[in-house]
């Protein structure tokens, strides 16, 4: 299980370091190298590079490990002394549901099928909001778990800012220099990840206001929509930096992560 979440760590360590690269040089007037600012741009990037086939492989295996991990600490519990806690176990149980799809979807991608992981999150966010908006009620639900996107996105941000994640590393053998490096990449990871959390579901509230599902965006183009605000280039610049600094930060979790 040790070896299983470290390879989960790497592997989503760099798609956010492949997306930040994608979306550096959106803010700076290209388009992203043909590709777009999710994790379907980055498996499209990865796909172009030497080897590209064997990387895919190996991110879809270490998300499938990311997986398995996060299963085995719902059902015993994980280390720490809430490690047996209902609400983390629940919480770890979703993790998984969450790293099954993203794992198939990557290695569905590497056996061939480049309509699977590829697919561009704007498009499958419309596709999603407008079958919600259809249902009784859509304007609510999705309103509902717009605003629980954004919350989520600020707790996110927050728990960064607070340094929280320190409890999950073994700090104790890092050297003061190589702590101070892991907090400040954990603290501006993890804030420019609730940011975009948080802008995400705005943009689904706008929707459901509207009742417009194209208002809902994915990840391109919520990072796209920073370039819509003042400085916007380098806002958008700013915010990829800050993703570049969470995938960083998610190697250090394979290096130093408690499992």
């Amino acid at each position: 299980m040790a070896a299983a979440a470290r390879a989960g760590f790497a592997a989503r360590g760099l798609i956010y370091v492949l997306v930040a690269v994608i979306a550096v040089q959106i803010a700076f007037g290209g388009d992203g190298g043909g590709h777009q600012a999710d994790r379907g741009g980055a498996l499209g990037e990865l796909a172009g590079r030497p080897f590209g086939s064997v990387m895919l492989w190996a991110v879809g295996i270490g998300l499938a490990g990311m997986a398995l991990w996060r299963l085995s600490e719902a059902v015993f519990g994980g280390p720490g002394t809430d490690g047996s806690k209902l609400s983390r176990r629940v919480a770890d149980l979703f993790r998984f549901v969450f790293y099954c799809f993203v794992s198939y979807s990557v290695l569905a991608y590497a056996a061939g099928d480049r309509g699977s992981g590829s697919g561009s999150s704007d498009r499958h966010t419309d596709d999603v909001t407008a079958r919600v908006l259809e249902w009784p009620g859509g304007q609510w639900i999705l309103g509902i778990a717009g605003a629980g996107v954004v919350i989520a996105g600020l707790w996110i941000a927050v728990r960064a800012v607070q340094r929280k994640f320190r409890k999950h590393l073994r700090i104790h053998e890092m050297s003061a220099r190589t702590r101070r490096v892991v907090e400040a990449v954990g603290v501006t990871g993890g804030s420019a990840r609730g940011v975009v959390f948080a802008a995400a579901g705005v943009f689904a509230v706008v929707a459901a206001v509207k009742h417009q599902p194209g208002k809902a965006r994915g990840m391109d183009d919520t990072l796209r929509g920073f370039q819509e605000l003042p400085a916007g280039p380098w806002l958008l610049a700013l915010v990829a930096l800050g993703l570049a600094a969470f995938g960083v930060f998610s190697w250090c979790n394979a290096r130093w992560r408690k499992v």
